[in-house]
């Protein structure tokens, strides 16, 4: 269902989505821009008119750069990324130690389904440590900044937003990476596994190929972050609100007897409404951009693996947005507003997101799918090429083929069989199968496997070419500002040089000698 020719024209697909998203971005930001009349604005400019105008002695804050600082910052940063490797690899550990307890359960349905339950709650952890992860990656982004004491303060929010993108990005995708390109290729073979310890052998992909598992883990984190995200997000607010509404509210005074009840103040209730709401911090804002930036990676650059990933966005779009109204209209306080031209360092993200997509979706296509030794063998080493035979399906035999032979008695010293396993297997059944591409004396890779590994190459490089033209030529085919704007710009530029030359030009006449602003101008006939 996911893993067959129609994968290969979805991803092309998104790449050219994901481009033509981002140049509509733009032409939309145009457009509101133009319409708050901040298309030529310029941040550096106007801080510094500010300070000019409170302190007209007022020296600029100069730019500063120390390569010990940088160095100090990389460091850390590399260190810290490391970290969030680590625990990607401890997830790994789990999945092949649940495997391994799984299979000796009591319970037949875990046993059976071992493999497929411990990639489930290995998902749900990866989940856990990504909730954990944020708040720790937070205040990490926030030390580093600090450590390069930026100048301005779009400048360290620029820093902070791609010191802690990076590090969600590891968070969110370390162990998908493991499964996309890794899972299953480094373990070995039988009779020469590579095991945790000595003891646990790395676990396998899924019977129907390595991109069920992909499949697996991208559904359930997207699940649960659209849902158990979304609840925490919207509800926690809402609590909160709830418990100081309850708190804050006046008691009402005890009346003398006769008094009249003096008319409540509109504003003072409105106020005092008010100042019940949460208060907005700087990371307000920051984190709905986060989210929807992490929210765009998942459906872009593993897509192939999870062609649902678009729908079930779109679907949780539909309420988030209506949830993010009503918590920043009725939940929090009214945000102080800040001019900008533009989303600032998010649009450099979302545009390195749209290259890694094209390179990730062409290594999963490549690596982790079948599709490139089915192609293989159907043009290869099918009954079609090799019998020139059209009345039976050229996948024919491909299972087989694809499976390699292992002899019993060529099984690990250390390995323990069940004793009421030992007779039969060494009795009746001398050799196995598994999915590989090695010969049955040595077990050194085949011709078939480097033929595979040619086409997957060939194929990855021509994808990933073919891909970014195609966006390259996406991105120029639709302009980044309408031709609206652009003249809409033109016509002001016009306007207001021609308002500067009629204070500075003379009138033409000839042979007549004008001084103005310190400057003289002449004219003449030809």
């Amino acid at each position: 269902m996911i893993d067959n020719e129609g994968t290969v024209i979805f991803a092309m697909f998104m790449a050219i989505w994901a481009t033509v998203f981002l140049e509509l971005w733009k032409r939309q930001r145009a457009t509101v821009v133009t319409n708050w009349d901040l298309y030529m604005w310029d941040e550096d400019e106007e801080e510094l008119a500010l300070e000019l105008i409170n302190n007209l002695q007022h020296e600029p804050r100069r730019y500063q750069h120390s390569y010990l600082r940088s160095t100090i910052v990389l460091i850390l940063a590399l260190l810290m990324i490391a970290v969030l490797i680590g625990i990607a690899h401890a997830l790994v550990i789990y999945r092949v130690v649940a495997t391994a307890f799984f299979t000796q359960s009591d319970f037949e349905f875990l046993r059976e389904q071992a493999n497929t339950v411990a990639v489930m709650t290995g998902a749900v952890l990866h989940y856990l440590s990504i909730i954990t992860m944020t708040k720790v990656n937070r205040h990490v982004a926030l030390f580093l900044c600090d450590l390069e004491k930026p100048r301005t303060f779009s400048q360290r929010e620029n820093n902070f937003t791609i010191k802690f993108f990076i590090f969600q990005f590891f968070t969110n995708f370390s162990s998908l990476i493991y499964i996309a390109f890794f899972l299953g290729r480094i373990n070995g073979h039988p009779g020469n596994y590579v095991r945790i310890a000595g003891k646990w052998r790395l676990e396998e992909c899924h019977p129907s190929g390595c991109i069920t598992d992909l499949f697996i883990q991208m559904a359930i984190i997207m699940m649960l972050k659209q849902t158990i995200s979304n609840l925490v997000e919207f509800l926690v607010p809402w609590i909160g609100h709830k418990i100081r509404s309850r708190q804050k509210r006046p008691k009402k005074r005890n009346m003398v007897v006769g008094e009249e009840e003096e008319p409540e103040d509109p504003c003072k209730k409105q106020w005092l409404s008010n100042y019940q709401l949460s208060e907005v911090n700087i990371f307000s804002l920051f984190d709905e951009f986060l989210e929807m930036v992490i929210q765009y990676s998942f459906t872009t650059i593993f897509v192939a693996a999870f062609p649902l990933a678009p729908l079930l966005a779109f679907c949780n779009n539909l309420f988030e947005i209506r949830l993010d109204a009503i918590k920043m209209m009725r939940l929090r306080r009214r945000m102080v507003p800040r001019k900008a031209n533009d989303i600032g360092i998010w649009l450099q993200v979302l545009e390195a997101i749209g290259i890694l997509a094209v390179i990730g979706n062409g290594l999963v296509i490549a690596i982790t799918s079948d599709f490139i030794p089915v192609q293989v063998y159907k043009y290869t080493y099918s009954p079609c090429m090799t019998k020139n035979s059209t009345a039976v399906d050229c996948l024919t035999g491909y299972i087989n083929h694809s499976l390699s032979v292992f002899r019993i008695q060529d099984f690990e010293h250390h390995t323990k069989l069940a004793e009421n396993q030992t007779d039969i297997i060494w009795d009746k059944i001398t050799e196995c199968r598994y999915r590989d591409y090695r010969n049955a004396d040595d077990y050194s890779y085949t011709v078939q496997f480097w033929h595979v590994f040619a086409a997957r190459l060939a194929f990855l490089i021509l994808f990933e070419h073919v891909a970014l033209c195609v966006k390259l030529i996406a991105a120029w085919y639709v302009p980044d500002v309408p031709q609206s704007v652009k003249n809409h710009v033109l016509d002001e530029k016009h306007s207001n040089l021609r308002k500067e030359l009629r204070w500075v030009m003379p009138q033409k006449v000839p042979g007549v000698a004008v001084l103005r602003d310190s400057m003289v101008f002449s004219w003449r006939p030809g």
